[in-house]
């Protein structure tokens, strides 16, 4: 695909020929033949925002980035790759209908996310994993990777970044996650991880970064892993394979959904609770926070979760917007509270 320049004299993307295409035939093709550049895609700004990022802290190191299927950074290559549907709006829209959501879909998120990978990325360039403080202080990298994992979501050893605590399935996730809140400029780590155990990591990471800043990391490979121009597997193929992996939902909460809302009757019209959700979210988010005094990163969770499963399970208002916000808010507290008093989730990794 070239490129045209626009009256700003940024780069302007060409359109695709597969832009209007209905669903059916989008997921015939094959992923080879989207011809997607990094580049000229919505993601390519995050990535830009990522560089700056490092050059501010002083580190001398740009991971290069690929478009692939999934999000991962290659064990042995200081890279990252990103997923095909954060580079496109078409795209973005057949994976929410497909998964429910877009992984990396916001700003917001795909910044967080590429802080993340940035942290494996350069573990890997730098060789920091075979550091014997860096062990001390992560644990041993060779620990095998698990297939799910059951954080303590009450635990404060492990910071709060991505979701589903995920700094708590692994030594390297814990190091990529410590390192991209970190990063985060303006952060606020000292004051937001005060008395927790996991302060001792940040400050750890802190004098690390402080110690290689303005360093040229030892391994410099470029390689591209599993790029999408060689990639002749079809999306619908893409598709059928991930609804395998994900086809095991977490219903713990089905029933207090479908008491919260009603479900979608053929030719039913009505306000899709995920939408009203996501619409209240700012309001529901403060009230939980400001109110029921509880941490923005489980209330993050459960409005992610719920929305979630109530896009799968087609769910309306069943009540008026007033009377469905404040059942809303309650479901909200109800889950929140739940999560907490178990102290134990599970997550495929």
């Amino acid at each position: 695909m070239t490129t045209k320049r626009g009256k700003s004299g940024r780069r302007a993307p060409v359109p695709y020929r597969w832009e209007s295409f209905e669903d059916e035939a989008l997921l015939g093709l094959r992923f080879c033949d989207l011809r997607l550049r990094l580049q000229d895609s919505l993601a390519w700004p995050a990535v830009e925002r990522l560089y700056a990022e490092l050059e501010r802290r002083g580190l001398h190191f740009r991971p290069h980035a690929w478009l692939a299927e999934e999000w991962f950074s290659p064990d042995g290559v200081p890279g990252i790759a990103l997923p095909f549907f954060v580079a496109h709006p078409r795209l973005r829209e057949l994976e929410r209908r497909h998964m429910g959501e877009v992984e990396g879909g916001s700003r917001r998120w795909l910044i967080r996310i590429l802080r993340h990978e940035a942290g494996h990325a350069l573990d890997v360039a730098y060789g920091l994993r075979r550091r014997a403080d860096w062990r001390a202080v992560f644990g041993r990298a060779s620990q095998p990777y698990p297939h799910d994992y059951a954080p303590r979501p009450s635990s404060r050893r492990h910071v709060l970044h991505l979701g589903h605590w995920y700094a708590q399935s692994h030594p390297t996730e814990d190091f990529a996650e410590t390192f991209a809140v970190w990063l985060q400029p303006k952060a606020r780590w000292r004051r937001d991880y005060a008395g927790w155990p996991a302060a001792a990591k940040l400050e750890y990471v802190d004098r690390l970064m402080a110690e290689i800043a303005g360093r040229r990391p030892p391994n410099r490979d470029r390689s591209v892993v599993e790029p999408l121009a060689v990639n002749r597997r079809t999306l619908g193929a893409h598709y059928r394979r991930k609804a395998a992996l994900y086809q095991q939902y977490d219903r713990r909460y089905d029933p207090w959904l479908r008491r919260t809302f009603a479900v979608r009757e053929p030719g039913q019209d009505g306000v899709p609770a995920a939408r009203f959700i996501r619409e209240i979210e700012p309001q529901l988010r403060r009230l939980l926070v400001r109110r029921a005094r509880l941490h923005p990163y489980l209330v993050d969770h459960a409005i992610a979760m719920l929305v979630r499963r109530a896009r799968q399970l087609d769910l309306v208002l069943r009540a008026p917007r007033r009377d469905s916000k404040r059942r809303v808010v309650r479901l909200h507290e109800r889950v929140v509270l739940d999560v907490l008093r178990r102290n134990r989730e599970n997550y495929a990794v």
